[in-house]
C-alpha cells in the first residue's frame, strides 16, 4: 500500500513538472517571438535606434503579436495530442494541419515551408514534401518535442524527423531540430552538467560544421563569453541569419548562459540582430522549459494580444498535452475558433506592413 501511495505521488510530481515545462515551452515560444517580430531584419545597430531597450511588445502599441513560430509550435501541439505515440499518424497529422494553415493567409511563411505546403497540396506525400533548405523553420517548433518525449531519445530523434522532413530534407535542418529538442529535453529537467549537454550535441552529427560549431559554444560557455560575441565568433556579425547552423547555435548558447532568467537571455539573443523573432521563439521556449510560465514577465504574458491562440488557450494545450505525456492516451486536439484566422492574418500583415513601412524614416 505504502508502494502505491509512492508510486502515486511520484506520479503527480512528474505530471506537474511536465506540466511546467510544456507551458513555459508554449508561452516562451509566443512571447519570445512577439518580442522580436518587429525587429526582425534589423542588424543590431539599426534595431538599437529604432526600438532602445529595455525589450517590450511594441508591435502594436504596447501589444504583441505571434508569428509562424508560434503557430507552427501550436499546431505540432495538436498533432502530438492526435497522435501521441505513432510518428507516422503524427507526421500526416501535422502535415495536413500546415497545408490548412497555408490557406488561412499566414503573413510569414517562409519560402522552403511556402514550396513544401504547396507539394502538399498537389498531392505529394509528407514523407517527400520537404525540399533541401537549411532553415530553421524545424528547429522553431522541436523544443515541445524535446520536452514530451524528454525520457525517451530514440521517440524523439523519430518524431523530430518526422516534423522535419515535412519542409525541409537538408540534414542541416534536421541536426539543428535535434540539438533544439536536446537542449530543450536538458533544460526541462533541470541539469546542471552543461558539458554532458555539449558532448550530446556534438553526437548529433560527425559533419565538420557542426562539430566546429558546437566546440566554439563550448569554448565560449567557458568563458562566458556575451551572446553577441559568441554570435560574432560564428560569422552572425551583421545579424543572425535564418540558416540553421546560426540561429540555432545563437538561440542555445543565449539559452544555456542565461537559462534562470528569461528577459536577460531573450536580450542577448534578440539583441544580436537579424532573425530576431525566430531566434527570440527559440530561446524563450528553451528558458522556459526549465523556469516555467511563472518565469516569464507578467507584463510580457499579459502584452500577447492574440486570438482565438490566446495566452489561456495555449495553457490548456499545455495542461492537457502533459496529462498525456507519458501515457499511450490520445485525449485529442483542442478546438478553437479556427474560422476568424484569415481576418486576423489580413491586420496582422497591415501592422507588420505599417512597420516595414516606418523603417523607411530615421532614426538611421
Amino acid at each position: 500500500m505504502e508502494l502505491s501511495q509512492e508510486s502515486a505521488a511520484d506520479e503527480v510530481v512528474a505530471a506537474s513538472t511536465a506540466s511546467r515545462a510544456i507551458a513555459g515551452v508554449l508561452i516562451g515560444t509566443a512571447v519570445g517571438d512577439a518580442i522580436g517580430l518587429p525587429m526582425e531584419g534589423l542588424s543590431a545597430w539599426r534595431q538599437q535606434r529604432l526600438f532602445p531597450l529595455p525589450l517590450r511588445h511594441r508591435l502594436l502599441g504596447c501589444y504583441g503579436l505571434t508569428s509562424d513560430d508560434t503557430e507552427h509550435t501550436v499546431m505540432l501541439a495538436q498533432a502530438l495530442l492526435a497522435h501521441p505515440t505513432d510518428s507516422v499518424g503524427f507526421q500526416r497529422c501535422f502535415a495536413w494541419k500546415l497545408q490548412w494553415w497555408l490557406l488561412s493567409l499566414p503573413a510569414g511563411v517562409g519560402f522552403a515551408t511556402l514550396r513544401s505546403i504547396l507539394k502538399l497540396w498537389l498531392g505529394c506525400s509528407p514523407t517527400k514534401s520537404g525540399v533541401y533548405s537549411a532553415g530553421n523553420g524545424p528547429a522553431m517548433r522541436s523544443a515541445l518535442l524535446g520536452v514530451y518525449f524528454s525520457k525517451d531519445r530514440e521517440v524523439l530523434a523519430k518524431f523530430v524527423h518526422a516534423s522535419t522532413i515535412i519542409t525541409h530534407r537538408d540534414p542541416r535542418a534536421e541536426i539543428a531540430a535535434r540539438a533544439v529538442a536536446e537542449t530543450a529535453a536538458w533544460m526541462a529537467e533541470r541539469r546542471e552538467d552543461v558539458f554532458v549537454l555539449i558532448e550530446s550535441l556534438e553526437a548529433l552529427s560527425p559533419l565538420p560544421e557542426w562539430v566546429s560549431l558546437v566546440e566554439k559554444l563550448s569554448q565560449s560557455l567557458s568563458s562566458m563569453q556575451s551572446t553577441s560575441g559568441f554570435a560574432s565568433s560564428i560569422g552572425a556579425i551583421h545579424g543572425v541569419s535564418g540558416y540553421a547552423f546560426q540561429s540555432v547555435p545563437v538561440a542555445v548558447y543565449a539559452a544555456i548562459r542565461h537559462r534562470e532568467s528569461f528577459e536577460t537571455a531573450l536580450k542577448e539573443a534578440i539583441t544580436c540582430g537579424g532573425d530576431s523573432d525566430t531566434v527570440g521563439a527559440i530561446t524563450g521556449a528553451l528558458v522556459g522549459a526549465r523556469i516555467g510560465v511563472e518565469g516569464v514577465p507578467e507584463s510580457w504574458r499579459s502584452g500577447l494580444a492574440e486570438w482565438p491562440r490566446s495566452l489561456s488557450f495555449m495553457l490548456k494545450l499545455a495542461e492537457r498535452l502533459a496529462r498525456q505525456s507519458g501515457t499511450p492516451t490520445r485525449l485529442g486536439s483542442i478546438a478553437y475558433f479556427w474560422p476568424i484566422l484569415p481576418l486576423r492574418n489580413v491586420l496582422f500583415l497591415a501592422i507588420v506592413l505599417t512597420h516595414g513601412f516606418r523603417r523607411m524614416f530615421p532614426p538611421f
